[in-house]
């Protein structure tokens, strides 16, 4: 039953009706003699009663001043105090949550609340516990007023209850708690609870009961909506490992690939020369271009990825809180600074449960005015992370302090939490040890008995016990201060914000990445080797019959050392296989010259390169003399079919050179020299003589990175400019044989 109807029934108990006999009527009154004779006593006794009164109300005033001088005033409880406000607002968004409910919401509660269809009031609050339901009870007692009543905590609906009004409360709270996942916040929360309540009952009990079976089936938490500092930083790994990974394997793979497929299927055989007139279709080198291809892929994937990451790990904010105003955070220091300004050192918060009674409160005003040693400042108000000082008292204090101006400036400061029962002490400038009241303020006083379970933490017993503990604290010579607090609280704002995707953890993902992808560039080249091995139709294809007319060579103007290993190795081979077939053929068609010549270059090609020999290709190689093996090699070859004794001056690895041309032989010589080519190079060199150097080889040097002309490398390689002959008497003096 509410206020109003208590009320009513108190007026009908007390009857009287109209007439009479009733004493209810307009008219005078009917008085027996009897009757006469009381009033006449009453008149006379009324002087006496009305000193009585007099004196009563003058004492009673003199205590309530003295009450309120000296702090003890009696407060409200907390459902007063809660009903006054709604009483002046049906919205109420309290100043303790800034960081998760800021008092700038206030007014997008209110819109939402006007969609229940119904009178609603809302209180935003701290967690109240166990008793939420008896406190919104409570709260309607004292308002007097039928409605939706709604408790929103820093979770979201926490309690709600219909009084007088029909509305699904039940039904709704279910949805908001089963549909939402925890971080939803108290806005999405109480936005999904009004739109439940404005659909009706039938409609928000199905949606409650599928709502409970969901859950039932999922047997959990629905999937969060924001993320959190750990979830950006494996975001960002995932998206180096991804961004250095992906592009590493494709200009790795993509060229061993092509590579394996010219083995396995003999492309990689040197070919021979085109006739002249067929020159000009090599102008562009397939080479060349397969590699701008495998780099142009790897520039777009990069890009993907980075660009897909950006936009699928666009979350900016880890949590579902709008970011406070100024006023925001300041509004519950400047109530409390406020309230110790002219209610006395006693502040109780009006939001919170009432721990301390009228008693305690006299005692503790009573105790606080004897102390000696400066003011004292008692604040019974919760400390929060979602506060302005993030929960700590130390901050909190500080910022009281110096709201409170000159007065302030100085004394005893206790913070004592109704909510979670803790017992914080910060004293400034008070002949009191600094080190006794941060680091020895006993654990009963400061925390209480932890098999307490009292709704009011005996918080009034507790700050008894501390104001005789401060009493019987030794006196120092100077005043001290023992507040700790150095370092602002964390801005609300940077402590939502997410770090960028790209950093912290970006870096070394992009380390891993490249690891991964040497790792699976590993496994796919054993793989592929082996495919190799164990498939005999993949194996290259050997060579039976008389070789053709090998007179043309593929090389990079710029090969590595595992290509001049590998190059070396093959070529070898190739020409002892090629001599002893065409030797074994027909020994009488291979003229002496001819064999002596082939000879001579197998004979110097492999002291450079095998110098065992052992059929290896020796490890302590220098590219200059895998690469003069590797030009002997293909010499040998080209004699077989009748090739020229000269090379190919811009790149001996190309084999015989077929004809002369003007070229441009270094970039910073601007002459054109008249110099042997072959068949690849003089495509281009026809047409652009000046590009010519762009085709000249170059050798691995000493430094890392550093590449080196082949004509000015150590050993015998630059004298293949001058032709074969004098190259194999290079070699065989480099390696000291005649």
């Amino acid at each position: 039953m509410s206020v109003t109807g208590n009320r009513a029934g108190e007026r009908a108990d007390r009857g009287g009706g109209g007439g009479p006999g009733g004493g209810g009527g307009r008219g005078i009154p009917h008085v027996s003699p009897c009757g006469w004779r009381r009033l006449a006593l009453l008149a006379a006794l009324c002087p006496l009663l009305l000193f009585g009164v007099g004196v009563s109300t003058g004492t009673g005033a003199g205590t309530a001043h003295a009450a309120a001088k000296s702090g003890t005033a009696t407060a409200p409880t907390q459902a007063a105090a809660l009903a006054d406000l709604l009483r002046a607002d049906p919205v109420y968004v309290t100043d303790q949550l800034p960081r998760d409910v800021p008092r700038s919401t206030a007014p997008q509660f209110k819109k939402l609340a006007q969609r229940t269809k119904v009178p609603t009031y809302v209180l935003v609050l701290p967690e109240q516990g166990v008793g939420s339901d008896r406190l919104l009870a409570a709260v309607h007692d004292r308002l007097g007023r039928d409605g939706l009543y709604v408790l929103v905590d820093d979770m979201g609906v926490a309690e709600a209850t219909a009084f007088g009004v029909r509305a699904p409360a039940d039904d709704a709270s279910t949805v908001a708690l089963y549909e939402l996942p925890y971080d939803a916040g108290p806005l999405l929360s109480f936005e999904r609870f009004t739109d439940v309540i404005a659909q009706g009952g039938e409609k928000a009990a199905e949606r409650a009961e599928a709502a409970r079976e969901k859950h039932g089936e999922t047997g959990g938490e629905a999937a969060k909506m924001h993320i959190d500092p750990v979830d950006r930083d494996n975001q960002s790994f995932v998206t180096g490992i991804a961004l250095s990974g992906v592009p590493l394997l494709i200009v790795g793979i993509s060229p061993y690939v092509r590579r394996w497929r010219r083995r396995v299927t003999g492309a990689g055989a040197p070919k021979a020369a085109a006739p002249k007139a067929a020159a000009p279709e090599a102008a562009v080198p397939r080479r060349l271009t397969a590699r701008r291809v495998e780099a142009g892929a790897a520039v777009l994937v990069a890009g993907a990825i980075a660009l897909g990451a950006s936009l699928v790990f666009d979350q900016e904010t880890s949590g579902a809180a709008p970011p406070p105003t100024a006023s925001d955070l300041s509004s519950r220091v400047e109530r409390v600074a406020d309230g110790l300004r002219k209610s006395g050192p006693v502040y109780g918060d009006p939001e919170s449960p009432r721990v301390l009674d009228s008693a305690q409160r006299r005692e503790l005003g009573d105790r606080v005015a004897e102390f000696g040693r400066g003011p004292v400042f008692v604040a019974v108000v919760p400390q929060l992370t979602e506060d302005e000082s993030a929960g700590d008292p130390e901050q909190f204090v500080e910022a009281v302090r110096q709201k409170m101006g000159a007065k302030g400036d100085h004394g005893v400061y206790v913070v004592a939490d109704p909510l979670g029962g803790s017992i914080d002490v910060v004293t400034y400038d008070v002949r009191i040890d600094a080190n006794l009241i941060a680091f020895d303020l006993p654990d009963s006083i400061r925390y209480g008995d932890d098999d307490d379970r009292s709704a009011d933490h005996r918080l009034g017993e507790r700050l008894d016990d501390l104001m005789t503990f401060l009493g019987k604290a030794p006196r120092t010579e100077q005043p001290e201060t023992s507040s700790l607090a150095m370092d602002d609280a964390p801005d609300p704002v940077e402590e939502n914000e997410l770090s960028p995707l790209f950093s912290g953890d970006f870096w070394p993902g992009l380390l891993v990445g490249a690891f991964a992808a040497g790792l699976v560039f590993g496994i796919v080249a054993a793989l592929l080797g082996l495919l190799r091995l164990a498939v005999p139709g993949l194996r290259r294809p050997r060579t039976t019959s008389t070789p053709s007319a090998t007179t043309s060579f593929e090389a990079p103007p710029d090969p590595s050392l595992g290509y001049l290993r590998r190059t070396a190795r093959d070529e070898l081979d190739a020409l002892a296989r090629e001599f002893d077939q065409q030797d074994q053929q027909d020994q009488a068609a291979l003229a002496s010259a001819v064999r002596t010549r082939v000879w001579d270059c197998l004979d110097t090609a492999t002291l450079l390169a095998d110098r065992d020999p052992d059929g290896h290709i020796d490890d302590d190689a220098t590219p200059a003399d895998l690469a003069a093996a590797v030009v002997l090699a293909r010499a040998g070859r080209g004699a077989l079919v009748g090739a020229d004794k000269t090379c190919c001056a811009l790149n001996p690895l190309h084999g015989p050179a077929t004809g002369w041309r003007d070229a441009q032989y270094a970039p910073d010589d601007q002459r054109l020299r008249t110099i042997p080519v072959c068949a690849q190079c003089r495509v281009l060199v026809s047409v652009q003589p000046r590009l010519a150097y762009t085709l000249r080889l170059t050798l691995p040097g000493p430094r890392r990175g550093e590449r080196v002309p082949y004509e000015e490398v150590p050993g015998p390689l630059p004298a293949a400019r001058d032709g074969i002959p004098q190259l194999i008497r290079q070699v065989r003096e480099y390696a000291g044989v005649q």
